[in-house]
């Protein structure tokens, strides 16, 4: 938590994620793990039928689907790389078909996630300093009504210090009305600082999705090459990730097998938004996975597969954040944490219209994601506090029930 932490020097062993562009070798070993003993990855094994552990996560999905909302999947990856894949619910309302397991769905603001692994790969490269004010890679770009580029740090945009106010407050407010419409990183950081600063950069935490519209741009101006690009060659190619990508420029429809997202102008009255433009949430929130996909990410992460240790502890130093849920949730670097019965948990989550998905780590190095075809105000009244906030809480319930459980 303390602003001053040394950022890290870039070290003298090779650096794998600089190799020329096409097919990225993945390290041979894990530099570090979660839990004593190597994290063993490859094609993921699944469980047998019979394992208890899938009978309950299908009764926990099927409560969600029950509780409105049209399907849920998950996925459990243990640490020895076997994998529960679980699907409920109906993949398509308008024709009853099944969900799949391990589908791809738009996973929101787990992108953080991804950027924030980009930003520290390029720190640890030398290319960015955690410390250095924004203005120093953005010269110009970051400035309005109490917004001074040189006074927010990298740091400050990673861990959601730097007072910038948010861009979705004007550009998600109609997801259908938005649904086919392209704006550039750019224009969005535009509209958001139209708006004045929230307040100081470091005097708190407030989370905007503005924050890593400046960091998709930073990663853009110091590697000269598209956002997607990176994620791709330095996240996706090295863990062999074949559903995870952030969609290119003007791309709206899913890649490989999904289901369909559902959203409502009235709650419950659910229209189908699978094929959309998210440039609205481009490095906030754009990136397409599946759930196996999502916990083969997070391990890797958090396992030191894709930074260092050193890095890894960085973004694991956190600011107390607000959230009514976990009155003990800790945001870092692109993480955040809260505490279980079983330990402290690891990772992100994400909402997008069409989409919900809840997923961390556990303390044994357990991996679960759960995705539900729908965000809670689709199928409950925004308005009303008493119905909707269930909506999420059982959703956190299952991820936490099945963190410890698995």
């Amino acid at each position: 938590m303390d602003a001053q932490t040394p950022t890290p020097t870039p070290t003298s062993t090779p650096d794998r994620r600089r190799a020329p562009r096409g097919r990225i070798a993945l390290a041979a070993t894990t530099a570090a793990v979660l839990v004593a003993g190597a994290l063993a990855f490859g094609a993921a094994a699944r469980t047998t039928a019979a394992d208890p552990a899938e009978s309950a996560l299908e009764e926990r999905l099927q409560s969600l689907v029950d509780a409105g909302y049209p399907a849920a999947l998950a996925s459990v990856t243990r640490p020895d790389g076997t994998s529960i894949d679980v699907s409920v619910g109906d993949g398509d309302l308008s024709s009853d078909r099944e969900t799949p397991e391990d589908a791809e769905v738009r996973v929101g603001s787990n992108t953080k996630m991804f950027v924030a692994t980009v930003v520290m790969q390029l720190i640890e490269e030398g290319a960015v300093s955690l410390d250095e004010p924004i203005e120093t890679y953005l010269p110009g770009v970051v400035t309005g009504d109490g917004i001074d580029g040189a006074a927010i740090t990298v740091r400050d945009l990673l861990r959601q210090t730097s007072g910038l106010p948010e861009s979705s407050e004007v550009v998600a407010t109609d997801p259908f009305g938005m649904q086919d419409v392209y704006i550039s990183g750019r224009d969005l950081l535009d509209i958001a600082l139209a708006q004045p600063a929230t307040f100081a950069p470091g005097d708190r935490w407030e989370y905007s999705n503005t924050n890593y519209i400046v960091l998709g741009l930073l990663v853009e101006r110091v590697s000269q090459r598209p956002l997607w690009e990176q994620i791709d060659e330095r996240i996706v190619q090295p863990l062999e990730l074949d559903h995870t990508y952030l969609p290119v420029p003007g791309e709206r429809e899913l890649r490989g097998a999904h289901v369909e997202g559902y959203h409502a102008d009235f709650p419950g009255e659910l229209r189908e938004i699978t094929d959309m433009d998210p440039a609205f949430g481009w490095a906030a929130g754009a990136v397409v996975s599946t759930p196996t996909e999502m916990n083969r990410f997070m391990q890797a992460l958090l396992g030191g597969e894709l930074v260092s240790e050193e890095s890894v502890a960085l973004m694991q130093d956190t600011v107390p954040a607000d959230d009514p849920f976990h009155p003990d949730l800790g945001y870092g670097l692109g993480l955040q944490t809260y505490s279980l019965e079983c330990g402290v948990m690891w990772g992100h989550g994400g909402d997008i219209p069409g989409t919900q998905t809840r997923n961390a780590v556990a303390p044994d190095g357990t991996a679960v994601t759960i995705a539900v075809t729908a965000l809670p105000w689709a199928i409950a009244d925004p308005a009303d506090e008493a119905v909707l906030l269930p909506k999420y809480e059982i959703v956190m319930d299952a991820l936490d029930e099945t963190l410890c459980d698995s």
